[in-house]
């Protein structure tokens, strides 16, 4: 899988620019459509989010990393399902939905559950993703204030997790998505977060390479970056996520979306 190096967003047919959650990704444009202004034309659009439940029981919780590339990995996942895509005759069951929620202020909301709330939440229509220790589901979007019962419910804080062992060094021909070191996010925001940029990444590629990547089963990393990195990732023109702090943290970057043969490497040509 190969891309040109990714710098600003660009309006190619499979791109649409979005806010991310209470942000947006982070880029050069200037228009007045641009998400990253106080206000957009987007703004007037309904208003869509893309649930993902983690599951999270209390005697086996799952690895802080593994949740967040499984997390990652779901909206890519959703974003190249079948009935996410197509218009008119070839219009799958969810591609309206999709279309209209990359049309507003793109926004993903992470919810836990276990028990005989997974199971509840495991009968409704979506897909569930399975890393080597975490389960997540994700559901195609929904108005706002649509939001099913049974997620309604569902609690968004509480979604602590940590790495119970040292984790390995990022597959060097995979992308990985860099978390900002200054941060201190929860595991569900952080999984927002990582999947807003697994979406950057999916967007800057051509058809060929996104059925390539999804193929292969979509490989990833999600690590955090060396505090003397960081800088030199926000100034790569790699894709980035920008978030407006409303929620946990203040505004700025979260995460950048780099990875082997589907982005450019580094000016230094290292990892972070």
């Amino acid at each position: 899988m190969r891309a040109s190096c990714p710098g600003t967003i660009h309006s190619a047919k499979n791109h649409r620019f979005g806010g991310w959650q209470t942000g947006a990704v982070s880029t050069q444009d200037t228009s007045s459509d641009s998400p990253f202004h106080n206000r957009s034309p987007r703004d007037e659009a309904p208003q869509y989010v893309l649930p993902l439940v983690v599951r999270i029981e209390k005697a086996e919780p799952p690895a802080r990393t593994d949740a967040l590339e499984t997390a990652a990995r779901a909206v890519l996942v959703i974003l190249s399902d079948e009935r996410s895509l197509g218009e008119g005759a070839d219009e799958g069951e969810w591609a309206q939905a999709m279309r209209d929620w990359q049309d507003a202020r793109i926004r993903k909301v992470v919810r836990r559950a276990r028990g005989a709330e997974w199971r509840k939440a495991s009968a409704l229509d979506g897909i569930t993703v399975t890393g080597k220790s975490a389960e997540v589901r994700v559901f195609p979007p929904i108005p706002l204030d649509g939001w099913p019962k049974e997620l309604a419910k569902l609690q968004v804080s509480g979604t602590e997790l940590d790495d119970p062992a040292v984790v390995d060094a990022p597959d060097p021909l995979a992308p990985v998505l860099w978390v900002n070191p200054d941060l201190d996010m929860s595991a569900g925001k952080t999984m927002a977060q990582v999947g807003h940029a697994a979406q950057l990444a999916w967007w800057e590629l051509s058809d060929a390479d996104r059925e390539a990547w999804r193929a292969a089963g979509f490989p990833l990393s999600v690590r955090t970056a060396q505090p003397a990195a960081w800088r030199e990732l926000t100034l790569s023109g790699l894709p980035l996520v920008r978030d407006a702090g409303f929620t946990e943290i203040a505004p700025g970057l979260t995460v950048a979306a780099q990875g082997g043969s589907l982005f450019c490497p580094l000016p230094s040509g290292r990892r972070p």
